[in-house]
């Protein structure tokens, strides 16, 4: 078994921060791309960012400027700090991780349940 959990979200004034967290767990052998995505209300889920296991990151536009990935591979966690934070941030934010649960074979994509983050104006 495989699980991914996150932490770190809640509410937060306009112009705010936060940090989320995502810690990977189970049978995991290597872990590839990591990533947070967000999903809105009514929206589908979209990609915020992701980083590669050697580091190099990915942001959506939006996000540039704003938000830093990062991870630590000895521990299989994920971070995403959140800086100027705006009332559109607001979503459910999913930790996202391309695990080999073993020396062989492809990656799998495993997914957290989720943490809320709400901004307020």
């Amino acid at each position: 078994q495989v699980q991914l959990v996150e932490s770190g979200g809640g509410l937060v004034q306009a112009g705010g921060s936060l940090r989320l967290s995502c810690a990977a767990s189970g049978s995991i052998f290597s872990i590839n791309d990591m990533g947070w995505y967000r999903q809105a209300p009514g929206k589908q889920r979209e990609l915020v960012a992701f980083i590669t296991r050697g580091g190099s990151t990915n942001y959506a536009d939006s996000e540039k400027g704003r938000f830093t990935i990062s991870r630590d591979n000895a521990k299989n966690m994920v971070y995403l700090q959140m800086n100027s934070l705006k009332p559109e941030d607001s979503a459910v934010y999913y930790c996202n991780a391309q695990i080999m649960r073993w020396s062989w074979g492809a990656s799998s994509p495993f997914w957290g349940r989720g943490t809320q983050v709400t901004v307020s104006s």
